[in-house]
């Protein structure tokens, strides 16, 4: 499952009124970034077939890749409203590390 907080579901609102295409979020995992693993997502128009669909509040949509689920699981997408590091924040606890812009993490 991938939970999305009340302002990142507010913030995906905003965001997905500027890509008019799209209906929902894509999340992803690719090798990567400085601990082995970086985020990825985009707005896209519909699902793949194979693709995990979680509901947000509000009636967001977050799309997940069967692969990169089994690392996502249990993942919480936040939005960091802080002046210093605004932006989506991935609160993942499969992460074992993670790098200290949060973008990358490992599992070993």
């Amino acid at each position: 499952m991938i939970a999305v907080t009340p302002i990142a579901a507010t913030q995906m609102h905003k965001l997905l009124a500027k890509h008019e295409a799209a209906r929902g979020l894509r999340v992803g995992i690719k090798a990567g970034g400085c601990s082995g693993f970086e985020y990825v997502f985009e707005w896209e128009a519909a699902p793949k077939s194979d693709d995990l669909v979680f509901d947000g509040p509000a009636g967001v949509k977050v799309w997940v890749d069967p692969r990169s689920h089994r690392l996502l699981d249990g993942t919480t997408l936040d939005y960091d409203t802080s002046l210093v590091s605004r932006g989506f924040v991935f609160q993942n606890p499969n992460a074992k590390q993670t790098c200290g812009c949060g973008t990358s993490f490992s599992v070993a």
